[in-house]
């Protein structure tokens, strides 16, 4: 694995940052691409659906791993 990359991602029309690790990354804009998605739409369906107790990337990074697991 890597060290996180910071990347910026629009979420309803504000502005975050994000920092993953390259594969997850990879792995994010493969998951986007596969379901016709723009990575900013993915990353706020994800955004929405996460506790308040879970960060924005950890929720990704679950995100991830439930996909190629399922």
């Amino acid at each position: 694995m890597t060290r996180p990359v910071k990347h910026s991602l629009t979420l309803n029309g504000h502005r975050t940052s994000v920092s993953l690790e390259a594969e997850f990354w990879e792995a994010f804009r493969e998951i986007a691409a596969t379901r016709g998605q723009a990575l900013n739409a993915l990353a706020a369906e994800i955004d929405a659906g996460r506790g308040v107790d879970t960060g924005l990337a950890t929720a990704i990074r679950l995100h991830v791993l439930r996909h190629y697991r399922g």
